[in-house]
Formats: C-alpha cells, sequence, structure tokens
C-alpha cells in the first residue's frame, strides 16, 4: 500500500490517489469500448457451491451471514462449506459464466463484455495482495464454440490498455495448457492437473524443489521431472519456442494442437505488439478451469510484485444443459497496479480536488452572486466552488492553495470580475460567460515519466 491502512487488507485511498486509480479505470474503460467491449456488473454474492465448483480455493472465500443468523443461513455445517450458503465472489471469471448461463436467451453470441468491480479474497495482505480489491476484465463468450482468433485478439486488447497506463515496462508471459499437458502425457505423467499444480510454484521455490514435488507426490522418475522442467525452462520473443519443444523430442497430438495455437499469438504479437509478449512455458495459472491459452503479466523491474493481469481460454466452465459456452479471457488486478503506482511514485495527480476556481466573498450579502458566477463557469464545464464566508483574501487565498485549486475570482463592488493564479500571481480581468482555463488547469492530470494524462473533466 502507499500508506499503511487502519483495517490491513482493506486499501482506502486520499482523493489525490482516488484521482490515479479513476485515471486508470478511466483509461481501461475507454480501451475496452474502442475494441467493441460492452460493460455489465454482476451481484457481489454467489452460492459457496457456484464458487468451489472450478478449483478448490474454499481457504480463501468470505462466507456471508447475518449477525443474527440461523442455521440455514450458516455458509459452514458439520465443518464443512454448505454450497447453498452466500459468499462473496473472489473473483469476477466465475460470476460471469454463471450470467451467461442465466442470460443466454438474450445476449448475441459471441458475446464481449468488460467488467470492474470489488472482488473479495482472504489472503494474507501485503504490497499487491489486498482482500478486498477491484479487478477489470474482458471476455469474449461463444455459444457451442468459439474461434481461436479471439485468443489472440483479447492478448493484444490487454496490451494495449497496459500501454496506455503511467506504468513501467511490462511483459504478457504467455503458454498453452495444450501444449504443457500433451508434453506430460507424451513423458507418461497422466496427471496433468497435478504436473501444473507443480510448475506453477516454480519461481516461488525453484526447480530443484519442483523436480523433488513430481517425484514425491506424482511419483515422476528423475528423467520425467527433468524433461517437464525443461519444458518449464523454455522462454522466447518469438515463435522460435517451437523448435525447442520439438527438441525436446516429445510427440503428443494435444501437445501439437497446443504448439500451433501459442505459435498463432506469438505471431500476432511479435506484429502487433512487439516487445510486450513473451513465449513463457512455465506459466500454468493455478486455478483449474482453463482450458488452452494461459497469460501471467508481469512489470519489468518489479516482477517481485507478481502478476498484473492473467486468464486464458476456458471451455467448460459455463454449460447450459447439452449447451455450452467456451470463452477466453483477462483480469488486470487494479489495485494491485495502483499500490504500485503510489507507492512508487510512477504517476501522481496535478491536484487532490477536481475544482479548478474558488469564487471569493467580498462581504457575506456577495454570496448569492457569486452562485451565479459559480452556476456560469459550471455550466461550461467549469468546475467551481464558492467560499462559505468572507475572510481576508489573502485566508481565502490560502484555503484554495491547500486544497490545490490552481484559481481564485474575484468580484469588485462595480461588478468587474477578476481572476488570479495563484500559482504564478497573475491576475487578469475576466467574464463569467467567456473566461476558460487551459486545458490542463481545466481538468485534474496526472503525471507519469515526464507525460501527462487526463484523469478527470
Amino acid at each position: 500500500m502507499a500508506r499503511t491502512a487502519s483495517l490491513s487488507g482493506f486499501p482506502e485511498w486520499l482523493p489525490e490517489e482516488r484521482l490515479v486509480e479513476l485515471h486508470v479505470l478511466d483509461t481501461l474503460r475507454r480501451i475496452f469500448e474502442l475494441h467493441g467491449f460492452g460493460s455489465i456488473e454482476t451481484r457481489a454474492v454467489e452460492t459457496v457451491g457456484q464458487l468451489l465448483r472450478k478449483g478448490e480455493i474454499d481457504k480463501e472465500v468470505y462466507g456471508l451471514s447475518r449477525l443474527q443468523e440461523d442455521d440455514s443461513e450458516n455458509p459452514v455445517k458439520g465443518g464443512k462449506a454448505d454450497p447453498h450458503a452466500l459468499a462473496l465472489h473472489f473473483d469476477l471469471t466465475v460470476p460471469f459464466a454463471r450470467y451467461v448461463v442465466e442470460n443466454a436467451g438474450y445476449l448475441a453470441f459471441p458475446f464481449r463484455r468488460y467488467q470492474i468491480q470489488k472482488v473479495w479474497r482472504g489472503e494474507r495482505p501485503q504490497e499487491g495482495r489486498a482482500r478486498e480489491f477491484t479487478q477489470a476484465d474482458i471476455d469474449v463468450v461463444g455459444d457451442g464454440d468459439l474461434p481461436f482468433r479471439y485468443d489472440v485478439e483479447i492478448a493484444l486488447v490487454i496490451a494495449e490498455a497496459l500501454s496506455a497506463l503511467p506504468i513501467p515496462d511490462f511483459r504478457l508471459r504467455i503458454n498453452n495448457r495444450k501444449l504443457a499437458e500433451g508434453f506430460y502425457r507424451g513423458i507418461g505423467l497422466e496427471d496433468t492437473a497435478g504436473v501444473l499444480r507443480s510448475i506453477d510454484k516454480l519461481e516461488k521455490i525453484g526447480p530443484d524443489k519442483v523436480a523433488e514435488l513430481l517425484k514425491a507426490e506424482l511419483g515422476a522418475t528423475d528423467e520425467q521431472a527433468q524433461k517437464a522442467l525443461q519444458l518449464a525452462a523454455i522462454r522466447t520473443e518469438d515463435t522460435s519456442f517451437v523448435a525447442q519443444v520439438r527438441a525436446l523430442g516429445v510427440s503428443n497430438e494435444l501437445l501439437d494442437e497446443g504448439l500451433n495455437e501459442l505459435e498463432q499469438v506469438i505471431e500476432a504479437a511479435v506484429q502487433r505488439a512487439p516487445g510486450k509478449v513473451v513465449a513463457d512455458l512455465s506459466i500454468a495459472r493455478g486455478l483449474d478451469y482453463y482450458t488452452g491459452t494461459v497469460v501471467e503479466t508481469v512489470l519489468v523491474g518489479h516482477e517481485q510484485l507478481g502478476s498484473i493481469c492473467s486468464g486464458g481460454r476456458y471451455d467448460a466452465l459455463a454449460s447450459k444443459g447439452n449447451r455450452k459456452f467456451p470463452g477466453v479471457g483477462l483480469s488486470i488486478g487494479v489495485t494491485r497496479l495502483v499500490s504500485r503506482i503510489l507507492s512508487q511514485d510512477l504517476a501522481k495527480a496535478s491536484r487532490s480536488v477536481p475544482t479548478a476556481v474558488l469564487i471569493a466573498l467580498t462581504h457575506d450579502d456577495s454570496w448569492s452572486a457569486a452562485q451565479d458566477v459559480a452556476a456560469q463557469l459550471r455550466s461550461r464545464g467549469i468546475p467551481t466552488e464558492v467560499a462559505a464566508k468572507a475572510e481576508k483574501f489573502g485566508k481565502q487565498i490560502k484555503f484554495a492553495d491547500r486544497r490545490g485549486i490552481p484559481f481564485v475570482w474575484f468580484t469588485d463592488d462595480d461588478g468587474t470580475h477578476q481572476v488570479k493564479d495563484i500559482r504564478t500571481g497573475e491576475q487578469v480581468v475576466a467574464f463569467p460567460e467567456t473566461w476558460t482555463p487551459s486545458l490542463e488547469d481545466l481538468s485534474v492530470q496526472v503525471a507519469a515519466s515526464g507525460q501527462v494524462a487526463t484523469v478527470a473533466s
């Protein structure tokens, strides 16, 4: 966090910090909508059964109940989670799958959506990991089938969105579950989910301990463990990974399919997002519902923060009878990103309030006239406040300065209006119906790496 929160894991931003977060959110919305993604919002709660049906993360789920609950509302019964009880969602993908199934008759497929909401997860709080945080997701879902080309498009949209944010350089690390699972089967390891879970721990515990896990928990031989680690060690910024995988001498039909899919993603990225995407065959993703492309994203120089954007292809997460809704999507950890932006001073708001002008009072009876001036300025999109009382002008100017308001408006007894830029001391005659500050002063700005971007207008 940029500063210590009073309740660990539940961050609250100061006004100038919130403006940085709003800039991030507004930028993401703009990019997503430019690519035709429509916004939805799902409820904050799901049934426990819905949340836990794909992947066991019950230790991280917050159950929901009233203080004066009866037994039927208790999310835990007999030491086990009640599948019918309510709990707060821990991501946006599982609620989205339920939303698609329930609203399938009203949606046009392939359905493109973005969703920006709070989620809750019972993790140990630290920088980059909060218990309440905001995610920004984009997904494309099909009815029956979903062309693989959407896997490519999703990666390119996210690369564009992240490039528009005030953050350091980043890399989308992309793998394919089919490639990995086919390879493991080709070397005789049938518990592919177990291998993936072990490989997913590679960066945390290192290759030697992962090899021990593969042998102790999955019965892998020394040769099988080394082959799995050789695959995970492959990382390229182009399609040369294909030859490196082939050189390992493993044959499997699913492996071939995954290699072909990953090659398509990387080939398109090299052309349209050069330097932003790498094929990284160590990426596994912990959740069980991913079936093809999988992605994790890191900030260059800030890798210890963990992934800032992750997701992939899921072919069986949503279904209704014999009708299946395959999808592909990526999720940006907005709170994780904003935390790092603030703690490392990667970006700052130009002021802590949206107000551009403070209307000063000459005397208390001028308050009503000052409101008329403020109304004229606001009608032209200029954020304006009116002083509450007629203190000395110096005091009113100091108030504006403390608030970060750049301009103070004065009205003389003869009706002449003047506006003072309190940063430079320049004061000029102005007219409420025509005066307008510069675009930079009209809107709060975010400055990052020598560049300026509008936060709010």
